[in-house]
């Protein structure tokens, strides 16, 4: 696929303005996953003043590939989209002058199809891990995971670490993801059999229907999805030293590196620690625990 560059900055500046005035009020809206072809696929050029000049598939138009479905990073609510990850995108792409298509897509295979040029990027609560690093480049880190084990109360009130786990044990997990591949290493030595769901919210519904002894899978996300599954308790943390990233096509450096630029913008005036605190889980309650904002994503300026 052709990319045709603007390098004038006063160009740029101009080109920007005409995107703006055409940008949907609504912030972008939401597509199936598919990938380029020779009849669809954009050759636009991008850029605002003060960012490297970059590309995207569609002028104007950041189409981001998500899961839509892990909360508290990213979920569905009517028509709006919502979350962590939706929130600190929103404002990404609005430094770099860009509207915002969300593009629903399986985690599993989700790294391949923006490789592939399917979507600009990908914000999915995506670890950043050497296997990933093959097929595409991640941003700069954007958030600090921790693992954790959740497990039915009703069903086995005894459990709360993965040590008490064995021969005969079922536990759940993501397909694809860093949980799963932690349980692998870890779980599967001690006996315990994994089964892997392609979404995570059905992960833990099979768990409260009694199917298996425990989740294993990112605790920021596993605290949210349990707060509305009552037979449902996060009983372990596990510090696996994670760290989540944007993904992008590594034929798009240009993209990644004004990302970059854009993304240490809302991290030092602020915004991001706005968002931050501001984001709420389908309930109401607060995404993340007061005073919790790791030192590197605090506001400098």
């Amino acid at each position: 696929m052709k990319r045709t560059r603007v390098w004038l900055a006063a160009l740029i500046a101009v080109f920007a303005l005409i995107v703006a005035s055409c940008a949907d009020e609504d912030g972008g809206g939401e597509t199936a996953a598919t990938g380029p072809t020779a009849e669809t696929a954009a050759t636009g050029a991008t850029g605002e003043t003060g960012f490297p000049a970059f590309t995207t598939l569609e002028d104007g138009v950041l189409s981001v590939g998500s899961c839509l479905d892990y909360v508290p990073f990213e979920w569905v609510e009517g028509d709006d989209k919502m979350g962590f990850d939706v929130d600190l995108t929103e404002a990404i792409a609005e430094r770099l002058g860009l509207t915002v298509e969300w593009v629903r897509s399986d985690f599993v295979g989700i790294f391949v199809q923006v490789a592939g040029g399917s979507f600009d990027m990908v914000a999915a609560a995506s670890t950043i891990t050497d296997d990933r690093e093959e097929k595409v480049d991640f941003s700069d880190s954007y958030y600090n995971s921790l693992q954790s084990l959740t497990v039915n109360t009703e069903q086995t009130p005894d459990i709360t670490s993965t040590d008490q786990l064995g021969e005969g044990d079922v536990v759940n997990v993501q397909k694809g993801s860093t949980g799963e591949i932690w349980a692998t290493e870890n779980l599967v030595p001690q006996g315990v059999e994994l089964k892997a769901f392609t979404s995570s919210t059905d992960s833990f519904r099979d768990l409260e229907a009694g199917n298996a002894v425990g989740v294993l899978n990112d605790y920021d996300a596993s605290v949210g999805i349990v707060s509305d599954l009552p037979s449902l308790e996060v009983v372990q943390q596990i510090d696996t030293d994670e760290h989540y990233g944007f993904a992008f096509s590594p034929s798009n450096p240009e993209l990644r590196e004004a990302w970059n630029l854009a993304l240490a913008q809302v991290i030092a005036d602020g915004t991001y620690e706005e968002i931050y605190y501001a984001c709420r889980k389908p309930n109401g309650t607060p995404c993340f625990s007061p005073g919790s904002l790791p030192a590197e994503f605090a506001p400098t300026a």
